[in-house]
């Protein structure tokens, strides 16, 4: 397995504040804009702030399947809710943190600590939360089916 990648992203200005973003490796493209916060921004439109929390939560989630499945751990759901805080600092915006509130729901009580161990696991490998400045804060939730 080879250790370098490459992801492909372009996009294309469309109008106002406004683009449409498309990768030759995918078949869907996703319209983003400046989101309603700023000036002459967009509500109703994905923007560059729900992007990056969005690659956050989903590498959580993609990593999270693969470390469960080589682990043989199963689990009846997963989800996850994820919030990146937009502030100032040092006179520049930046997300500055993410909360990751993953739910795992699992089969029975006696599987909750290896649910904990897997959760924990997870977002430390997880290779986006590693290639960003924001804190990220981890609050696992896990529920017995």
């Amino acid at each position: 397995m080879e250790n370098t990648y490459h992801y492909n992203v372009n996009i294309n200005w469309e109008s106002e504040r406004k683009g449409l973003m498309r990768s030759p490796d995918l078949n869907s493209a996703i319209e983003v804009a400046t989101p309603p916060e700023f000036p002459k921004g967009m509500a109703g439109i994905w923007s560059p702030e729900h992007l990056l929390v969005a690659a956050i939560n989903s590498c959580l989630m993609t990593t999270f399947l693969a470390i469960a499945e080589n682990s043989k751990f199963k689990f009846v759901n997963f989800e996850s809710k994820a919030d990146g805080k937009l502030e100032k600092v040092d006179g520049k915006y930046m997300i500055s943190e993410v909360v990751l509130i993953p739910k795992l729901t699992i089969h029975e009580e006696a599987d909750r600590e290896k649910a904990f161990r897997v959760l924990e696991k997870s977002e430390a490998a997880c290779l986006i939360s590693n290639s960003v400045k924001s804190k990220i804060i981890f609050q696992p939730q896990i529920e017995v089916a």
